[in-house]
Order: structure tokens, then sequence, then C-alpha cells
């Protein structure tokens, strides 16, 4: 009887415990996400203060805005299943092969989801399109066709899925497939039944997030799509920016919302069927060197699509910041003489580093109180649907975020706009679901008796959380850490309406220089965006270090 009342109790203070860690997550999200939204789309759909709700129909009822509705859910679903076919071969060498050089291709492979999306298009464009790579060598172009906008989505999220999924992989025990193979399975048979099921729930937030980023795609689509093809994150810009008609605007952002809210609720409910405790060992432990042809193969199959898919237009790039002699167009950028920015555009380096550290540690802090609170798989719909809220910034327009900044703190008593600490909340408002859905799959696989244990010892939830879940969740959170900085050095959908033009960000002045006609000033982006690759693959080499230094005990 005793042992029953200690097990309740135990199980109320988890419980206070759980609402106390959501109390930080939900005011962040409320104050800088769910307010300036609701900002903007007040500003749009009301007027002389009566709601317009009848627009939602006559927007829906223009064909041209169904075509774009069928064209961003249908291009997402085909982006995510491509991505997801090339990348999962990849997640599998990099969790269970141990290569010279792995480190240093985790990097590379990371940096192509820094890149402003505007430069990554023109360098598809410049393979792809009139005169490119394809044309010159055997006269096939793929500009204006979806096979364009699709094949860049893979080079974007080709590190989503391989971090997401390759962090969980490289942490289940490989014996429990071992022993299924000794048991009289096939290969094939003991990786679906044995380590397929346990991927399930990696598998699905990696397919989450590719999917939400490619639903709202904005750059790939203007710069390949070109006229035939407009996502909702494209017509909302358009909508926005150049015509000025910001009840459209919001009617589509509403359609984003209903969108991504039905797609957030499968998943919740997937995956919560899906999850089981798993037996997770050293990551440090379970890769090896290839063996046998097949392996080998495997290997150079997967180097070979890393090659073509993410280092070619890579090296198209930086190819083309050393088109001028002298290195004139590096030169060019400690010079602030004829650029739109009041400093040299060299300076968003080091603003962009700034505004990196800032957003990573909001996003480490607020997602890691997040997915500690979702730990349970038992949890009530309250908990459920914060599960959802925390993914929304990656399903709402970049622009209505932005906008909303502007709008919404720019008054007592949330004044903001005039600080340096706007732009990181926006960077972090991006950075969070990755840190989330990146260590919620291994706090979940922790096996729940070993902290009712020590609940039930007397532990508080703080040590509960300390002496269980850390050791188990560091290298996760590592991981999370590196895609926040990631995320946060590449931003640019909000960045570029609330970086004041005395401290632009790398991905801002990039954009800005492309739009500005004249050689010098493409010659400076492509500048830019190569130290922006490099900056990144550094700061991710380090990462990498750090984690295979002090993750090997757990």
């Amino acid at each position: 009887m005793d042992l029953a009342r200690t097990e309740v109790a135990a199980r109320r203070r988890g419980n206070a415990a759980r609402l106390g860690l959501m109390a930080l997550p939900v005011a962040f999200f409320g104050l800088f996400f769910a307010y300036p939204v609701a900002a903007i789309l007040a500003r749009g759909l009301r007027v002389d203060g009566v709601w317009r709700l009848g627009r939602l129909g006559e927007v829906l009822a223009q064909s041209d805005i169904r075509h774009v509705l069928w064209f961003t859910t249908w291009q997402a679903l085909a982006s995510t299943a491509l991505t997801l076919l090339i990348a999962l071969p990849g997640a599998y060498v990099f969790a269970r092969f141990d290569f010279p050089g792995k480190q240093v291709l985790r990097a590379v492979v990371t940096v192509p989801f820094v890149l402003p999306t505007v430069v990554v298009g023109t360098a598809f464009l410049a393979l792809v399109g009139r005169g490119g790579l394809l044309d010159a060598l055997w006269g096939v172009r793929l500009d204006t066709t979806v096979w364009a906008v699709l094949l860049a989505h893979v080079f974007f999220n080709y590190a989503v899925v391989v971090r997401t999924v390759g962090g969980l992989w490289a942490q289940l025990d490989p014996r429990q497939e071992e022993a299924a193979r000794l048991l009289g399975a096939s290969r094939m048979r003991a990786w679906r039944t044995v380590t397929l099921p346990a991927l399930g729930p990696a598998v699905a937030a990696a397919a989450l997030m590719v999917f939400l980023f490619t639903f709202t795609s904005f750059g790939v689509v203007q710069i390949l799509g070109g006229p035939t093809f407009s996502t909702l994150e494209v017509e909302i810009y358009r909508q926005t920016s150049e015509i000025f008609d910001l009840s459209t605007a919001a009617v589509l952002t509403v359609v984003q919302f209903a969108a991504v809210g039905a797609v957030l609720a499968v998943h919740a409910w997937t995956v919560r069927r899906r999850e089981t405790a798993l037996r997770l060992v050293d990551a440090s432990g379970t890769a090896r060197r290839p063996r046998g042809a097949g392996q080998w193969a495997l290997l150079a199959a997967v180097l070979a699509s890393i090659t073509a898919l993410l280092v070619l237009p890579l090296a198209v790039l930086v190819q083309r910041s050393f088109d001028a002699p002298d290195f004139a167009y590096y030169r060019a950028l400690t010079s602030g003489e004829g650029n739109v920015f009041l400093v040299p555009p060299i300076e968003a380096i080091g603003n962009s580093l700034e505004y990196a550290l800032a957003a990573t540690a909001i996003a480490v802090v607020i997602g890691g109180l997040a997915a500690a609170a979702l730990t349970r798989r038992d949890a009530g719909r309250l908990v459920r649907g914060f599960d959802a809220l925390l993914m929304l910034p990656l399903g709402v327009s970049a622009v209505t975020v932005g906008f909303g900044f502007l709008i919404a703190l720019d008054e007592p008593p949330l004044n903001l706009r005039a600080t340096w600490i706007l732009v990181p909340l926006a960077q972090a408002l991006v950075g969070v679901p990755f840190v989330v859905r990146t260590m919620l799959p291994v706090l979940r696989a922790v096996d729940g008796r070993l902290r009712e244990a020590a609940s039930v010892l007397g532990a508080s939830p703080w040590r509960v959380w300390r002496e269980v879940d850390l050791p188990m969740v560091r290298r996760a959170l590592l991981v999370a850490a590196g895609f926040a900085f990631a995320v946060s050095l590449g931003e640019f959908g909000a960045t570029v309406f609330i970086a004041r033009p005395d401290n632009p960000t790398l991905p801002v002045a990039v954009a800005k220089l492309l739009g500005r006609a004249g050689e010098l000033n493409y010659g400076q982006a492509m500048a830019l965006s190569t130290i922006l690759m490099l900056v990144c693959a550094v700061a991710l080499l380090v990462l990498e270090r750090l984690r295979t230094d002090r993750t090997g005990e757990f």
C-alpha cells in the first residue's frame, strides 16, 4: 500500500514537473510566434474592426490559387519521398561505417542546409539551365522543370535525414539485429522487423521536417520554377511585397496553418502508436570499417550521390567567387563604397556568428525543456497539442513571421524592434523544432522504468533528468545544437525584414548583393556564400570533435 502511494506521488511530481518544463516554451512561443502572427493576420483580415472571413472562400475560388495549392502539396510530398530514398542509405553509412574523412564529410553534408535559398537556386541554375554543366555535356536542360526543384530540395534536406535518423541509428544496439540473423532471418528481414520499427519515430520526424521545409519553399521555386511553378510561400511573398494585397496573403497564411496542423496531427498519431523503448549503446562502438563487396559498393554509391548532389553545386559557388583575377571579389567585401549597406559586407560574418550563437543558446534551452516535457508517451491532449505547436514555425510563412515581428514588437511593453535580440529570437523559432525532433526520439527511447525507479527512491525530477536522461541524450543534445546553429546561420526569410542595415547577416548580405545589377555585386555574393560555407564547415567540424570526444561514455 505504501509502495502504491509512493508511486502515485512520484507520478504526480512528474506531471507537475512536466507542466513546469512547459511554462517557458509556452511563454516563448506565445510572445514571439503566436502574438506576431496573430497581429499580421488581424491586419489582413479585419477592415474597420470587422472580420472579413468571407475572403477565405473568395481567394480559394480562384483557379490560379487552387493550382498553387495543388503544386505546393504534391511537390512537397515528392521532395520528401525523394529525399528519404536518397538520404537513408547515407544515414546508414554515417551511422554504421567508419572510414577516413568521415567527420569532414559529415560537415560537408550539413553545409548546404545553411545556404540562402537564392544562392542555391542560382547554383542549380548554373548546373541545369541554359549553358550549364548538363547543357554543355549532354545538351540537357532541367530549368523550369519540376526535376530541378526536387533535386534542389534534396540538396537542402539531405542533412536533415542523415543527422536525425543517423543520430538514432548509431545508438541502436546492433546485437538485436544480429540475434534475429542467428535465428534464421535474412539480412533484409532482420532489418525490416527489428531495425526499421526502432527507427520509425526518427524517420517520421525527419520526413515531417523535410515536408514542412519543402511545403514552404520559396527561393528555390522562385528561381528554378520561374513563372510556371509557385508555392504558397512564393504567392504570399508576391501578394505582400508586389501586389500589396495583405488580405489575400493573410488568407493564404491561414491555409498554411490548416495544412500544417493536419500534417502535425497525423504525425503525432502515427508516431505515438509506433514508439517503444529501445536499447541504446555507445555510438562510437557501433561503427566499423565496411566489410565485403556489398558494403564497399554501398559506401561508394553514397559518396557518389553526395558528390553529384551536394559537392558539385558548392563547387560551382566557389569557382564563381574566383572568376575575377587577384581575388577582386573578396577584396571588394572589405570596402563599403558602392554597397547597399552602411558597413562593409565583410562585417556580416561577425554579425551572423553572434546572432547564431545567441539563437542556438535560446533554441537549446527552449527546445530542451520542451523535449523533456514531451518525453512520456502517455501524455494528455494538452501536451500533445504543445508538441504540434512547436513545429508550426516550420510550416508558417517566414514573410508572415517577419512582418509580424515588425508590427507586434514595435511598441511597449515589447518594444524590441531597435534591439539586437530580435534577430536571434526569430532564428531560434526555426531552431527549436530541430532541437525537439532530434532529442525527443532518444528521450522516449529511454526505458521509463528507470525514471520511475529513481523517483520512487526519492530523486527529484531534476536529479532524475541529470542521472538518467542526460547521459543518454548528451549526444543528441550536441547534434541538436549543431542543427540550431546551422539553421540560424542560414535563416533568411524572417531575418531579411528585421536585420538592420548596419548589422546585416550573411544570407541577407548575399540576397541584397544578388538583387543588384553588376558583375561585381554578383561576385561579392558568391564570395560571401563561399565564406558562409567555410564558417559553417569549421563550426560543424568543431562540433563533431566535441561530440566524439565527450559522448563515448554513455
